[in-house]
């Protein structure tokens, strides 16, 4: 009886931690524009977000929460996923002109990484442990996408199209496997990544009933953080996509998610309330 007890009692103490995780402001409201995405983590624990102020630039956020306008990206070039390859580099898919877009944090000079004038808008990338590059690509107007492989050698090479409005994704930590959402069609799938970064064995993670999917990481543990846009959560998922918590949200509309170096932060970017919210983890 008394064992039972105890695990009633771990059971109600862990469930009641669960229920409080809530989030917070970490930047202002109104300081990034709606077309806030990324974001991203660098080695020293900035931040990084696209559209601070205006459309079109990056933003830099301190782990202290002091923002500011780090790049405006050239040509017309808006941003949307940011990722981080070697200690310096930088990633930013460019939906507007069908590009991954690579900068120099320490110069800042922005270079065409890959182009791809058959892409409908590249939207979200993940970057595997070898330095290769996963890409979603919507097409909004009717709710379909494509799924791209990224290299500086071979440029866009096509994964597949024809699937739903593919949006957030991610590769997991060791490298094995590749996830993407579609966000209209409300599901995650999961592929094997081969040895030449090519994918394989799709197979649907998990679907939801109602709401929208975006952004989406691994945190420190591989558990699987998924933005509900629209329904102003974060669900946590285990790798094999049970669910584990489910994180509130002071917004509605969160379109990305990374996490400080420690694991002990995520920052969530809103494009309702034009910021990003912060969740003590």
């Amino acid at each position: 009886m008394k064992t039972i007890t105890n695990l009633a009692l771990l059971l109600v103490l862990t469930t009641s931690c669960a229920q409080q995780l809530k989030s917070s402001d970490f930047t202002k409201e109104g300081s990034f524009t709606e077309g806030i995405e990324g974001p991203a983590t660098d080695y020293e624990g900035n931040i990084y977000a696209v559209n601070f102020e205006e459309q079109g630039t990056i933003g830099k956020v301190t782990p202290n929460g002091e923002a500011s306008v780090f790049v405006k990206l050239p040509n017309g070039s808006v941003g949307n996923g940011i990722r981080f390859g070697e200690k310096h580099q930088m990633f930013v898919a460019d939906y507007v002109n069908h590009n991954v877009l690579e900068i120099d944090l320490r110069t800042k000079k922005i270079e065409v990484f890959a182009h791809e004038p058959t892409a409908n808008q590249p939207n979200d990338i993940a970057i595997a442990p070898n330095g290769t590059l996963y890409a979603s690509d919507p097409n909004w107007s009717d709710n379909t996408g494509k799924l791209w492989k990224v290299t500086k050698e071979n440029g866009f090479e096509l994964l597949e199209e024809h699937m739903g409005t593919t949006n957030g994704i991610e590769v997991s930590p060791d490298g094995k496997k590749l996830y993407v959402n579609e966000s209209v069609q409300r599901k995650i799938w999961v592929y094997d990544i081969l040895d030449n970064g090519f994918i394989e064995n799709k197979q649907e993670l998990i679907s939801f009933d109602d709401f929208g999917l975006d952004g989406m990481r691994f945190d420190g543990s591989g558990n699987l953080y998924v933005c509900r846009y629209g329904k102003g959560t974060v669900v946590v998922l285990s790798s094999s996509g049970r669910v584990v918590r489910e994180i509130e949200l002071k917004g509605l509309n969160p379109s990305n998610i990374t996490f400080s170096n420690d694991y002990k932060r995520c920052y969530i970017t809103m494009a309702d309330r034009g910021n990003l919210e912060v969740v003590e983890l």
